[in-house]
């Protein structure tokens, strides 16, 4: 299998692992349109009508993709925000982190049969349910999904895709969401580091500046608090999701490489099923030890359960399958613009205070976010941008040296016939 950067989501790449998807592309780049000197005089306007229909057609495409990506951007930063902020309400009438975690997770059972629907929907040869199932099981091996292949192959992500989203919740409890939401960012951070010793990946100086930033951040975050026991656990708590995050990506383009959309979808229903049948017991468990236990089944908040399942639902849903339809780089944003959105509620909702040092940790945390986005040759095209400005401002210098350089030659060519007379 091809290796394609993709990415892999927590709760999707904020809480729930995200995964590698791989995309044919369709289109071609169109051809720069030849210079004057080289294009011949009766094709000339043939090939310029051609070029322009082309470049037309490319800049539709790419306000498509732009457009999807702020609708994108947008569905990821009020999920997400949503999502974490419900989780906090519903801690105030239901006390266990866990039991969400489980109940969330269980509704990734319904990724395929969503992805089923729109193959059906959308797809021009129609399968089977069978067929198609048949079909993305090629993703596991040649056998398909054997229990062995259940137990090796997928059993250990559902365990982190757990853990992640617990240690999350649990964060949640113990400080403001918007510490948590802006620390959990450092699990790209962590992702490069993992991917530089285990998969080797390119060394990058900016990258592992990024990585710094990250890190100074979470330090500062501590101190903001002055220490104390319990804004210690909360971010040690949000760091060890971020990190269960890191790995679970990792670990994924380690043993599985990357995945079709279908494959992708079946792989997160595989993870729900996982959930139902082996993560079922430990919310038992909590609650007959009473280490999550809640006097009636009617004094549950069913409504807050649904609702933060089926936002953390979509914002796995679009943060995996939105490279269909945009940019990477564009679904990414949306992450980092939840941070602000957090601030803002928990400004009018908490008792946060948004001294200089906590400010100031944030915006380290968010730089080094946005410095992981830059691309892996961003260094060469930044010199070929570079490169293009220097030449234009040398051409046009040229050009306004040499209409300075006509205007008296032809006030001079346009006296000559008057003075030979």
């Amino acid at each position: 299998m091809k290796k394609h950067s993709a990415r892999v989501a927590p709760l999707s790449a904020c809480n729930s692992p995200v995964l590698t998807l791989t995309k044919v592309e369709g289109e071609e780049r169109p051809r720069e349109s030849p210079g004057p000197a080289e294009a011949q005089a009766p094709a000339g306007g043939e090939a310029s009508g051609r070029t322009s229909h082309r470049c037309w057609r490319c800049s539709q495409a790419q306000l498509k993709k732009i457009f999807w990506g702020v609708a994108v951007v947008l569905c990821v930063c009020s999920s997400w925000a949503g999502a974490t902020q419900l989780a906090k309400l519903t801690f105030r009438k239901f006390d266990a982190p866990f039991t969400l975690t489980w109940f969330a997770t269980n509704w990734n059972f319904l990724f395929f049969p969503l992805y089923y629907a729109g193959h059906v929907c959308k797809s021009a040869e129609k399968q089977s349910v069978k067929q198609r199932y048949r079909e993305c099981c090629r993703f596991f091996g040649d056998n398909g999904l054997t229990l062995k292949v259940f137990f090796t192959k997928a059993a250990p992500f559902g365990v982190l895709w757990t853990l992640t989203n617990y240690l999350y919740l649990h964060a949640i409890k113990k400080i403001n969401t918007t510490d948590v939401s802006v620390l959990f960012c450092c699990n790209k951070a962590f992702v490069f580091l993992l991917s530089w010793t285990v998969l080797r990946d390119r060394f990058m100086g900016v990258r592992i500046v990024a990585a710094i930033l990250a890190i100074a951040g979470i330090v500062m975050m501590t101190y903001a608090d002055g220490f104390h026991s319990h804004s210690v656990i909360g971010i040690a708590l949000v760091v060890g999701s971020a990190s269960m995050s890191a790995l679970y990506k990792v670990l994924f383009k380690l043993l599985l490489g990357s995945a079709k959309f279908g494959e992708a979808a079946l792989f997160l229903s595989v993870l729900g099923v996982f959930n139902i049948l082996f993560i079922t017991c430990i919310p038992i468990i909590l609650y007959f030890t009473k280490v999550e236990h809640w006097s009636s089944f009617d004094d549950i908040p069913w409504g807050n359960l649904c609702g933060f399942s089926v936002l953390l639902l979509t914002f796995n849903i679009v943060l995996n399958f939105g490279i269909a339809v945009t940019y990477p780089t564009l679904m990414s944003l949306g992450i980092v613009l939840s941070v602000p959105v957090n601030a803002v509620v928990d400004h009018y909702t908490s008792k946060i205070v948004f001294n200089g040092v906590r400010v100031i940790a944030i915006i380290i945390i968010g730089l080094g976010f946005l410095l992981l986005l830059l691309p892996e040759e961003w260094d060469v095209w930044l010199i070929k941008l570079l490169t293009r400005l220097k030449v234009r401002k040398k051409e046009e210098a040229a050009e306004g040296g040499a209409d300075v350089g006509l205007g008296p030659q032809s006030k001079s060519r346009r006296a000559r016939p008057s003075f030979a007379r």
